[in-house]
């Protein structure tokens, strides 16, 4: 297995990656830089995404208020990776980068989020809550119930803000961090400023959400509305009816609307949270910094992506870091850009 910690090392300004390209293809950097800090401008990766169609089986276990569905990839006594999804996606984003982790030995785990896949609460009476501290609990309870103490986290969308909250508030249990669109942690005070009008005109189903004739939307067409953000936030990316269908089987969870409903809603202080978890919110307003090393990716084409090549989040990564922006990709980072996505993995597991 090819050293983690000598793979930095291999990239050079506008080479291919020599000595994974069996493993990873090639890209082209447009910038040469090497080091923590450094900016990179990246292409899309050379082979074609959609190599995997779906995972082989889905596990079960009980982690917290909740029976975890997840995929696993890799050897069982490899260093731990969690790769964490967003709304409207679902593990699915992940069909083509966990081949890649497992195959560099890494253990790969995709957990479907609390509302989707085979994800269940444990309990009908349990309040169906989506607030963004809560979420971050759940994979703290997965890795307890997996016996896992420390792995590396990478998300995108909600997954990004999940990772993000672990790695500051738990800082122990996150070996190394690749967060898509940076800092996504939730202050809702903040939240309700408005945004210039294109961020506004982006975050459209957020305020439809908030509304009686959203809610009715989303529980009766909700595939139709999630096929329509894929297009939305990702322009250029050209998937087809079988790559959608595989992931909107996961939205048929019998709690799936009323979690995207209660996420949407707590994050702009219409819809309250769980008072148990009051402390850990005040901790999370405060916006706390994240001091593990990490490795942020923006798409080029997300709408989501704000100004500035990183700079809008940067003096909230206090330790080693790395920023990468690629090329002509939008937002479901790790599907439209696999390779892309999984280099950023080894290569912040080696910083």
């Amino acid at each position: 297995m090819i050293s983690r910690r000598n793979m930095g090392k291999a990239v050079g300004a506008g080479a291919g990656v020599a000595s994974l390209a069996g493993l990873f293809g090639a890209f082209t950097a447009s910038a040469s830089t090497a080091g923590p800090d450094a900016k990179k401008g990246m292409a899309a990766p050379a082979a074609t995404p959609g190599t995997n169609t779906s995972f082989t089986s889905i596990k079960q276990i009980k982690a917290g208020v909740l029976d975890v569905g997840y995929a696993e990839a890799g050897p069982e006594h490899g260093p731990a990776v969690i790769l964490l999804h967003g709304y409207p996606y679902s593990i699915q984003s992940y069909v083509d980068v966990a081949p890649l982790l497992a195959a560099e030995g890494y253990r790969v785990i995709v957990p479907h989020l609390r509302g989707h896949g085979t994800t269940r609460f444990l309990s009908a009476s349990t309040f169906r809550n989506a607030q963004q501290s809560v979420i971050a609990l759940d994979i703290i309870a997965l890795m307890d119930a997996l016996g896992i103490e420390r792995a590396l986290l990478a998300g995108y969308d909600w997954g990004s803000r999940t990772a993000d909250i672990i790695a500051a508030l738990w800082p122990h249990r996150c070996k190394a961090l690749v967060s898509v669109t940076g800092y996504l942690i939730t202050n809702r005070e903040a939240n309700k400023k408005p945004l210039p009008p294109k961020a506004e005109w982006a975050w459209w189903y957020q305020y439809y959400f908030a509304t009686e004739r959203g809610e009715l939307g989303l529980r009766a067409n909700g595939r139709d509305l999630a096929r329509l953000i894929w297009e939305f936030n990702s322009p250029s990316w050209e998937f087809d009816d079988a790559t959608f269908d595989r992931t909107a089987a996961v939205f048929d969870n019998p709690d799936y609307a009323d979690i995207v409903l209660h996420n949407y809603r707590w994050r702009q202080s219409l819809a309250d949270g769980d008072p148990r978890y009051d402390g850990l919110e005040k901790r999370l307003a405060a916006a706390p910094g994240i001091g593990v090393p990490t490795i942020t990716l923006d798409g080029e084409l997300d709408p989501f992506t704000p100004a500035g090549d990183g700079a809008a989040y940067r003096d909230k990564f206090t330790g080693t870091y790395e920023h990468r922006t690629l090329k002509g990709i939008g937002h479901n980072v790790p599907q439209e850009a696999p390779e892309a996505f999984a280099r950023a993995v080894v290569d912040v597991d080696g910083f």
